[in-house]
């Protein structure tokens, strides 16, 4: 029998605690490491996300000066993370491919990326002062969500809001399937993390199904991340084909990028297909007749 009320997971706690792991991540001593910055910037996706489930229930200045925390601190460790994944993503490549790197030997803009490290050895003036920003900024918005009232939130609105989110990823999606373009799978990457980030909250409606779905939704915005890599890693290496001037070296790097992008593609569509197929409606993917929230 299906009950007749259920309770949504509590927003304000959650939101609480992502500053606050976030923000024991950006003390981490010397430095921050690479899966600490990538940690802090997935908390700050996630409260991007809550901010937008509770936009219309919170007043216009909170949401401005929160939302635009946990944009600032996602950029400035973005240029961060951006050179430990360029790295990463070539020497994974490397691996297979020993004889194709000796004829790159001379490629200036990948040597230059090769030789770049991860992430700062020891903290350097900028980096400190980036986290000496992250660190005041994350403390104002820790105490204003301290103090803001969240215990009377309307779970329609709420919901209205997780449909809204499904249905601008299905659009994204769609526009993605019309023309397969690196910024269009960005921007469906995003709107489908929001989805997802936004959905946990709901898990209670129907857990089993709702679960099944985070974990395809999350497999699917992976491998559209890695696709986004790459799209990254050709956009750092400045390539252009030039028929005039070719390199049979770059152009077989750039080949080989380009199949690995097809791989993670063929492992989105099925499962993009099966959640935002036009028609779709958010009660129908998460399976459950709404009676009272």
């Amino acid at each position: 029998m299906e009950p007749d009320y259920v309770k949504i997971k509590d927003i304000k706690p959650v939101l609480a605690g992502y500053i606050r792991d976030a923000q024991a991540l950006s003390r981490m001593v010397p430095f921050p490491d690479d899966a600490a910055v990538h940690d802090i910037r997935v908390l700050m996706k996630k409260s991007r996300a809550v901010m937008r489930l509770i936009a219309r229930q919170t007043d216009q200045d909170s949401f401005t000066r929160n939302y635009e925390v946990f944009r600032e601190t996602g950029r400035l460790l973005s240029l961060w993370r951006e050179t430990s994944v360029h790295r990463k993503t070539i020497k994974s490549i490397k691996k297979n491919h020993e004889a194709l790197f000796e004829s790159l030997i001379e490629n200036e803009k990948l040597g230059a990326l090769l030789k770049k490290p991860l992430l700062p050895s020891a903290p350097v003036p900028e980096a400190l002062n980036d986290l000496t920003t992250i660190g005041e900024m994350l403390n104002k918005a820790g105490f204003r969500i301290r103090f803001q009232k969240m215990d009377n939130l309307d779970p329609k609105l709420l919901l209205k809001e997780l449909e809204n989110s499904f249905n601008i990823a299905a659009d994204r999606y769609i526009i993605c399937r019309n023309r397969i373009k690196p910024e269009n799978l960005h921007l469906f990457r995003k709107k489908a993390k929001d989805f997802l980030y936004q959905l946990w909250f709901f898990r209670s409606l129907n857990p089993a199904v709702i679960k099944s779905l985070e974990k395809k939704l999350d497999l699917m915005t992976q491998n559209l991340g890695r696709y986004n890599d790459l799209s990254q890693l050709v956009n750092a290496l400045e390539y252009k084909y030039d028929k005039t001037n070719a390199d049979p070296a770059i152009d077989e790097l750039i080949i080989l990028i380009r199949e690995a992008q097809d791989r993670y593609l063929s492992k989105v569509w099925p499962v993009a297909h099966k959640v935002f197929c036009p028609g779709k409606t958010l009660l129908n993917v998460i399976g459950f007749k709404i009676l009272i929230i």
